[in-house]
């Protein structure tokens, strides 16, 4: 493309050649630049127009306004309705679990807490309204405090917990003989080698010499030697003064200091001591007073003290 340009007042011409690429570039930079004119008109007109109120241009601000103003107002509605269902959904659950938590706390011997529970709510819905970001963000904080106090409760339960476990653990439930039944009970009897009536202070398993004698219970072993009525002895300590006693061992295993576990093999069945034959005479001691242990090897899950209380000796 040529383009002459000619000044009359000069009296001359000027030839002007643009290529494709040039006549290209020159259209787009004058596209542009009419664009930008314009967006710079509309942005200048609106703006003048909506802070001095103008008719039309004002109207049209408003209008504008008003439409993303009610497009965000819905967006934020449609999340503010599907949190509340949410909070609803965790509040039903947090109930639950305060009804599963009481229940378990009584299982541990605890008392009901003396905390804020939520609420139990139900009904017709009548008159439904939106929620707020208010009461939505009170709602929230409400739970948040439920919850920490819902984890404190739950610490001091899994203590008691496990507390309970760790002392059933120290009771001696356990036979310490397997698969042996007591030949002589605990109490009055006559006895084997005087022919006289005495107090049986324990339990005897008759069993072959060698057989594994076990630790009713786990505790520290506080004893283990050669007495003359009960031949070779171990005495485990349980706590809470409640010592077992194993007799007649033809050997003995651990050693005073040792920490033996529930159901450890800590000497074999003999008939050392005072003794008419092979067998193993065990003991219950607590605060130094002779038990039955027959009420413990039955009881899984009462303690020391509450058998202790119901012992003849006690009465």
């Amino acid at each position: 493309m040529h383009v002459i340009i000619t000044d009359a007042y000069l009296a001359r011409s000027r030839a002007i050649h643009l290529s494709g690429a040039r006549l290209l570039v020159v259209g787009l930079v004058v596209s542009f630049s009419l664009v930008l004119v314009a967006a710079a008109m509309y942005h200048w007109v609106f703006l003048k127009g909506a802070r001095e109120g103008w008719p039309v241009v004002g109207s049209l601000v408003r209008l504008v306004v008003k439409d993303e103003f009610a497009e965000r107002d819905r967006y934020v509605r449609a999340n503010l309705d599907a949190m509340a269902k949410k909070v609803g959904e965790m509040q039903a659950r947090l109930v639950q679990l305060e009804s599963l938590g009481d229940r378990v706390m009584g299982l541990a011997g605890m008392p009901p807490p003396d905390t804020a529970k939520p609420d139990a709510r139900g009904g017709a819905l009548v008159g439904a309204r939106d929620l707020s970001m208010e009461e939505l963000q009170s709602t929230l904080d409400e739970l948040e405090q439920i919850t920490h106090q819902r984890v404190d409760l739950m610490t001091v339960l899994e203590s008691r917990l496990f507390d309970q476990h760790i002392r059933k653990k120290m009771i001696p439930t356990h036979a310490p003989v397997a698969g042996k039944s007591p030949a002589s009970g605990f109490g009055w009897r006559i006895d084997p080698i005087t022919g006289q009536s005495a107090l049986h202070t324990g339990l005897d398993f008759q069993a072959e010499t060698g057989t594994p004698i076990l630790a009713a219970a786990g505790g520290m072993v506080v004893a283990q030697e050669y007495h003359p009525a009960y031949g070779n002895m171990v005495e485990i300590d349980h706590g809470n003064q409640l010592v077992t006693r194993y007799a007649h061992a033809s050997r003995t295993l651990v050693k005073r200091g040792d920490i033996v576990r529930r159901g450890q093999k800590i000497a074999e069945v003999g008939t050392t001591g005072r003794s008419t034959g092979a067998h193993l005479h065990f003991e219950v001691l607590v605060q130094g007073v002779f038990q039955d242990p027959q009420k413990f090897l039955n009881a899984g899950a009462g303690t020391a003290q509450e058998i202790a209380a119901g012992s003849p000796l006690n009465r």
